[in-house]
């Protein structure tokens, strides 16, 4: 599976692409308890904003708890990634 590309819009103006990993992924399915393979037909915001914010735990981009971190975030999209 390819990586899924997040594009984090900020509150204060600023934005960051993230790529996910198997272990964002894997976190997503044991949280939400279901198949990151079925997302397309099941999204919601909250996935986007958990995956994006566990690629930026993983990546030490941020140390803060999802509560917290979601509170500076404007919004979470999939990024347009150009082939």
């Amino acid at each position: 599976m390819n990586p899924i590309i997040l594009k984090i819009a900020f509150a204060d103006g600023t934005s960051k692409d993230v790529s996910t990993s198997a272990a964002d992924l894997i976190a997503f399915e044991e949280r939400f308890d279901m198949s990151i393979a079925g997302l397309e037909k099941n999204i919601r915001m909250t996935h986007l904003f958990f995956l994006a914010w566990h690629a930026s735990k993983r990546t030490g981009d941020t140390k803060d708890a999802f509560e917290k971190w979601v509170e500076s975030v404007g919004m979470v999209t999939v990024a347009d990634v150009k082939k």
